[in-house]
């Protein structure tokens, strides 16, 4: 089939690539003239894993091509995938749905066909039902219909889930609809990917019902961390125990730093605005909570490290590892680690922080911090290393010979991933939050 995605983002790029991976002919459309350029050329403008070698290989079977023009992308394709950002609207939690609204009504503007919209973006619920009034009002010569299918990535596993989903969701209005989503995804139906059809409604919420369950479980053990602290209790062993339960389950019952990036924080206040408006805001009231559990962890995180390092940050070098949000991801977008890093430097410290991919974008947004090209470095003279991000690179740190590069051997697992019983028995005090303080 011919597809058209427009937007070029994160989402939009992988789409793109899967679906010509897939076997579609595609034509993906921004408006940035830059990204056009670096994605043609077979270079990604962000880091996943795989996506470069994924990237060069379908460019190379001619299926894919990346365009300025929204006609270009448009001509000839039977569905458009619309895959840009719903950033959190400036002043209010609200979701800006401003550039849908807009890849909307290029696609309609330049649709030369009878087509199928498929919103893939997280929205509030109504949108598409509003999209698909004003369609139906639009003066079109062509047949379009709006349909939503929405995406469930993870930056580090996009491909993955792309490719290999655990479930696929098809919102729509007619059998036609439904008929021509199955033949896109026919490949996937066939190696048994569960799929589910719906209306437009459910297939808005499943998104952001799935987003706030997941920051709800997060909050909720970083929520026993700080009893754990009070009490002087291990919320690594509480989440073992708790985890063993196949109603709870392990995942994602690790108490730490909490979530950040561009979506999880996002979605939910965005969820909870919608709720407001809906007139359904007592049904999402803990999402409120949830919220700010997430943000007071990076509160105690700086109060723990002011803590061990005396009580005050002036004079003191602080090493942090980690700026992007989460391991295998180039994205700072509401990181909790380079929010850390900055808090402590804004308090006095000297914060000189490492990171495998991240290192670029974290100077854009905080130049004013140190950056270093390798952990060791970051981390020479520290009075505290602070872990923030748990790549693998930091969780395989050697302690013993590390320990001759730091000042003071002491270090703040803020994602409780290391082994206390290692780092100790080779001369470090090591902390975690919710772990009832120093190993040593």
């Amino acid at each position: 089939m011919k597809l058209s995605v427009i937007g070029t983002g994160y989402l939009g790029a992988v789409h793109a690539v899967c679906m010509a991976h897939l076997g579609h002919e595609v034509v993906a459309y921004d408006t940035d003239a830059s990204k056009i350029a670096m994605l043609s050329a077979g270079s990604s403008p962000f880091y996943e894993p795989g996506f470069d070698e994924l990237l060069g290989a379908v460019l190379a079977t001619g299926r894919l091509r990346f365009t300025q023009s929204a006609d270009e992308a448009v001509s000839g394709a039977s569905v458009h995938f619309v895959c840009v950002g719903t950033p959190q609207m400036a002043g209010s939690d609200a979701a800006d749905v401003r550039y849908v609204d807009s890849a909307f009504k290029a696609v309609v503007a330049s649709a030369d066909c009878d087509g199928l919209i498929v919103g893939k973006s997280t929205v509030p619920v109504g949108t598409a039902q509003r999209l698909a009034a004003e369609l139906a009002e639009a003066s079109s010569p062509h047949a379009l219909e709006i349909a939503w299918n929405p995406e469930f990535l993870r930056e580090g596993k996009a491909i993955e889930d792309t490719l290999r989903p655990d479930r696929l969701v098809f919102g729509v209005t007619s059998e036609h609809a439904e008929k021509t989503l199955r033949q896109v995804y026919g490949s996937l139906i066939d190696a048994g990917t569960p799929h589910l059809t719906s209306d437009l409604a459910t297939s808005e919420l499943v998104k952001v019902a799935a987003n706030a369950f997941l920051a709800t479980k997060i909050s909720f053990i970083n929520a026993m961390a700080e009893v754990c602290d009070v009490v002087d209790a291990d919320v690594v062993l509480l989440s073992r125990a708790l985890g063993y339960d196949d109603r709870i389950g392990s995942r994602f019952l690790n108490a730490g730093l909490g979530f950040g990036g561009g979506c999880l924080p996002k979605d939910i206040r965005a969820f909870s605005a919608r709720a407001g408006e809906l007139g359904a805001s007592d049904a999402l009231r803990f999402l409120h909570e949830v919220d700010k559990i997430n943000v007071r962890q990076r509160e105690k995180a700086v109060a723990a490290a002011r803590s061990i390092v005396g009580g005050d940050f002036l004079g003191k070098s602080i090493a942090v590892l980690g700026a992007a949000f989460k391991p295998n991801s180039d994205d700072v977008r509401d990181s909790p680690a380079l929010n850390v890093a900055a808090a402590m430097h804004l308090m006095g410290a000297d914060v000189r922080v490492h990171d495998p991919k991240a290192i670029a974008n974290a100077r854009k947004r905080f130049p004013t911090l140190s950056y270093f090209d390798t952990a060791e470095d970051a981390c020479r003279n520290a009075d505290l290393t602070v872990l923030a991000t748990e790549w693998d690179e930091y969780r395989s740190i050697e302690p013993a010979s590390f320990r001759s590069v730091v000042r003071v051997p002491r270090l703040l697992d803020t994602r409780n991933v290391l082994d206390r019983q290692y780092w100790s028995d080779a001369g470090w005090q090591l902390y975690g939050l919710g772990r009832g303080g120093p190993t040593a």
